[in-house]
């Protein structure tokens, strides 16, 4: 795919005997929002660790804009232009927001000036709605807060490609429907963004495309609609009720 921002030829990943990927392949092009499904176990997070040079792939490669990246440190990761969050949000508490979204600007080498992190954290921490709380301890913030907080450090950091782990998780229907529109709104500045996600909701409202692991392996890949009939995802994931009321809702619309 000569267009591919992200490409993944082959990655492995092994922990002893435990082979946590397997020979995954698959590319990204610019601008998408695709989401990374599976069950627990099934190589998710592990996939953006490698990646993002957390852990190193035990064979295959990972391209980034066409370069190999493999070998790379988080540090160089970030100053590439990715960005990830953490499933669990753990912000500096002390600090305040607005210096917890300035480290962000400062470790990914985006801004080398101090006053140029503080202006791309403040314009984040609008974009994400967190003004009011801009000079609070990031421990005021309550679960929802500190997803929006972790988004807007990742952002300050200038992404081309953003990984959201689970960004979802723990919220409540309204505080979904906000962390949507929030997404659409950081894709529409062009930013790609590969999502881990448990909520189909989620999935279904907000995916283009749908990847599939399943015991490190990658088992389907594709639109959607085609992944909730497909017969190894319903089959490892996602269950024959849901794939039949997808099914259902089709005929009726």
């Amino acid at each position: 795919m000569t267009d591919a921002i992200l490409e993944l030829a082959g990655v492995s990943k092994s922990f002893g005997g435990i082979q946590a990927l397997r020979q995954v392949r698959f590319a990204l092009k610019q601008g998408q929002i695709v989401a990374l499904i599976g069950p627990n176990g099934a190589g998710k997070t592990t996939l953006v660790n490698v990646v993002t040079g957390v852990q190193r792939a035990s064979g295959g490669h990972v391209l980034f804009r066409g370069a190999d990246v493999t070998g790379q440190r988080p540090f160089q990761a970030a100053r590439r232009g990715l960005a990830r969050t953490f499933q669990i949000v753990q912000p500096f508490p002390r600090m305040s927001v607005l210096e917890n979204v300035m480290a962000g600007a400062l470790f990914a080498g985006a801004h080398a000036r101090l006053a140029d992190a503080v202006a791309a954290a403040r314009e984040e921490i609008e974009f994400t709605g967190l003004s009011a709380f801009a000079q609070r301890p990031a421990s005021a913030l309550t679960l929802a807060g500190r997803k929006r907080l972790e988004l807007a450090k990742s952002l300050a950091m200038r992404p081309r490609l953003l990984m959201l782990d689970e960004v979802n998780a723990g919220l409540n229907p309204s505080e979904i429907d906000r962390a949507l529109a929030l997404i659409r709104a950081i894709a529409a500045r062009g930013i790609t963004v590969l999502i881990i996600e448990h909520v189909m909701k989620v999935v279904f409202s907000l995916a283009e495309r749908v990847i599939v692991l399943h015991h490190g392996e990658l088992i389907a890949d594709g639109n959607p609609r085609d992944i909730a009939v497909h017969p190894r995802v319903i089959e490892a994931y996602l269950g024959e009720k849901f794939a039949r009321r997808i099914r259902e809702d089709g005929t009726n619309g």
